[in-house]
């Protein structure tokens, strides 16, 4: 475990650091409040490798490691939580494809969703099945060379403007053995969506429902074998867990740095902020925990790299550790800003509203710790 980016990692980091400052950070504010998805900015994001990051790179991916992801989504959610958030769905979502998908399905979906010229997203939960993900109903029935779709899925990030949907279905029994993965044309006939989420936060990327009536899907879109569904779909949302903490650290590192700003501009009883010892210590705390975070991250993400046998107990610790010290710290930021942290120009209400999510998907910080408990019960048998 390393404790020191090298000169390569540095650089990654730092060039997604610098796309964040010019391409996205100037334009997050009206983004969220016209809830635009920029998806040319996006695909600008693509052309420096931010389409594909750990998708082989006989498909156009940049194949690089969890390690150096997790460094580019808190280096873009500096500029906005919500844009590094779709990304990091959008490269889940393709990883899967690159992992199960056949060399045939890889090389006809892959070169352009690593441009962003396609988007994918995730399509998992539905109405009566979130956290108790193995309860999904939406059904598959094959019939000759195609599946017939139904069901519904719900809260899914970018439905309505993505092009492919990658869903795990029910193609047997009830249980996880009974689902499997497949890869849906969003305009394929009896595929159609719901409006718009109005929501707290994440505003600059739509959220839909999914719902599927006699769609016809051909079998060959099928990822793996039938009944391996769950076991892809769990194996995306390791990665996903550390990419949506490190999106949480990025976006309260954000606020840090704007409340140390305010801190040396305001004045109240005839000092600066800054120098009344009270609020040094608290953000000296913010920065502290967020440090923690960053460091555990990295331990994760290393672990998954290499394929640890406790890496998923680490990507459930490591997410909700940082989701939660991500929220915990913006939360703080706004106090330090007193009324003005409530204002929306001031930008920090918007990071508090866009981090508060994060403690929710990717798996509940509850189904965290129920993930953790599990394998530390099993461990002491």
């Amino acid at each position: 475990m390393q404790f020191a980016l090298n000169e390569d990692q540095i650089a990654v980091r730092d060039m997604a650091r610098d796309f964040a400052a010019e391409k996205i950070a100037p334009f997050a504010l009206k983004w969220d409040e016209e809830k635009h998805f920029p998806v040319d900015v996006m695909r600008e994001a693509a052309s420096l490798g931010i389409g594909g990051i750990y998708i082989k790179d006989d498909v156009g991916g940049s194949a690089l490691t969890r390690f150096d992801a997790a460094l580019i989504f808190e280096a873009l959610a500096l500029g906005c939580p919500t844009v590094s958030s779709f990304i990091s769905i959008h490269n889940m979502a393709s990883w899967m494809i690159d992992a199960y998908g056949s060399n045939e399905q890889r090389h006809k979906w892959l070169p352009k969703l690593c441009t962003m010229e396609l988007l994918a997203s995730y399509c998992l939960t539905e109405p009566g099945a979130g956290s108790d993900a193995a309860a999904l109903r939406t059904r598959a029935v094959r019939e000759g060379d195609h599946y017939v779709l139904n069901g519904q899925k719900q809260f899914i990030s970018g439905a309505g403007s993505t092009d492919l949907l990658v869903s795990m279905v029910r193609t047997g029994d009830n249980g996880p053995g009974g689902i499997s993965t497949i890869v849906i044309d969003s305009k394929t006939p009896g595929v159609s969506f719901g409006a718009n989420e109005r929501k707290m936060g994440w505003n600059a990327q739509p959220t839909r429902a999914v719902i599927f009536e006699n769609a016809r899907v051909p079998v060959a879109n099928r990822l793996g074998d039938e009944g391996i569904g769950f076991k892809i779909a769990m194996a995306g949302l390791d990665g996903g867990r550390l990419n949506i903490a490190a999106c949480s650290l990025g976006g309260a590192q954000s606020a840090l740095d704007k409340t140390l700003s305010y801190m040396k501009e305001r004045k109240a009883f005839g000092k600066r902020l800054d120098e009344f010892q009270a609020l040094q210590f608290r953000v000296a705390d913010m920065a502290t925990e967020l440090e923690a975070a960053r460091t555990f991250l990295w331990r994760a993400a290393a672990a998954l790299d290499r394929k640890d046998s406790d890496a998923s107990m680490l990507c459930a610790m490591a997410k909700r550790f940082g989701t939660d010290v991500g929220f915990a710290v913006a939360n703080q930021a706004l106090q330090l800003h007193g009324g003005y942290g409530y204002l929306a120009e001031y930008g920090i209400e918007k990071i508090v509203r866009d981090l508060r999510v994060h403690q929710i998907l990717e798996g509940t910080n509850e189904i965290m710790r129920l993930i953790v408990s599990r394998k530390l019960i099993e461990g002491a048998r």
